[in-house]
């Protein structure tokens, strides 16, 4: 593979940070404004709208069977993985944390491929499971003694992280039909907002706030953390190998603290990053060895 410039991979891997960073901010700042069912179903109807003429025009033909098999990853890949992420959030789980949790997808990946895709973890890649999930709970005992969420919050980043492992090595088996990014992004969207309405009927209501803070909040997840994270990871993936867009993703959640502490004074110690620190070479030592991590 042909490498582009460092200057390019450079101002990517800082588009890709913030974007990806600013999908749990985001959450944090929209549901201070709204019930976290609306923002969930509001981000993304107006995502899957704004990119269905794309889908329509640029792509291959979609099918019945592509429309139903998007929407089993949507269920699991969105629902249930946006869903946790930002409930955790809203019920008062450090942001950062919820970040650092999202991280370990190539672990959870990397676990369920043995069953499900007989790739078995090496002894490198099982030390450095064990070594990620130390540095995980460090932060989370940490986290938990500075922040007042119930006992139970924890467990959705968790729940949703599985998830999210599951659909996408779900996928890799079934090998799915063809689509373009736009189009599979676009269904996914457009099928997680029909199953976030209900349950935003439920939690305080589906009509949008007439505020400017929920516009706002609105605009950022669907402008920042669905457009920009996406494009420019799918961009990334296909101009450098899927280590080193890994090795910037991991990025994500020493900013995301420090942009939750400079926005919303979400605390900081020396424990926490130590954690981090921890988790992060940990998740290298597993991804770090030519595995493609997938998202879809």
């Amino acid at each position: 593979m042909s490498h582009p410039s460092p200057v390019l991979f450079a101002v990517l891997s800082i588009l890709l940070v913030i974007g990806w960073s600013s999908g749990f901010v985001g959450i944090r700042f929209a549901t201070d404004a709204a019930p976290v069912g609306a923002v969930l179903f509001w981000r993304s109807a107006i995502s899957g709208l704004v990119l269905l003429p794309f889908a329509l025009l640029w792509g291959p033909r979609i099918t019945a069977q592509a429309v139903r098999e998007q929407a089993v990853f949507a269920g699991l890949g969105m629902f249930i993985y946006l869903g946790g992420f930002a409930l955790a959030i809203g019920r008062g789980v450090p942001t950062g944390l919820v970040a650092l949790m999202a991280d370990l997808v190539p672990i959870a990946i990397a676990v369920l491929s043995g069953p499900l895709l007989g790739q078995s973890l090496t002894a490198r890649q099982w030390l450095g499971s064990a070594v990620a999930v130390a540095g995980v709970l460090v932060v989370s005992a940490e986290a938990a003694a500075l922040g007042d969420a119930p006992p139970w919050a924890y467990l959705l980043p968790v729940a949703a992280m599985l998830s999210f492992a599951l659909a996408t090595v779900w996928q890799e088996r079934r090998g799915g039909v063809n689509l373009a990014i736009q189009q599979r992004l676009c269904l996914q969207c457009l099928w997680a907002a029909l199953m976030f309405a209900p349950c935003a009927a439920l939690w305080g209501g589906i009509a949008p706030p007439l505020t400017g803070a929920f516009a706002l909040g609105i605009g950022w997840l669907v402008l920042l953390a669905t457009l920009l994270a996406w494009s420019v990871y799918f961009m990334m993936l296909r101009l450098f190998t899927p280590a080193r867009v890994a090795a910037v993703i991991y990025l994500s959640p020493p900013v995301t603290m420090i942009w939750a502490w400079a926005q919303f004074g979400e605390p900081l110690t020396v424990t926490l990053f130590a954690g981090l620190a921890v988790t992060l070479v940990g998740v290298a030592q597993v991804a770090g060895r030519g595995r493609q991590e997938t998202h879809i």
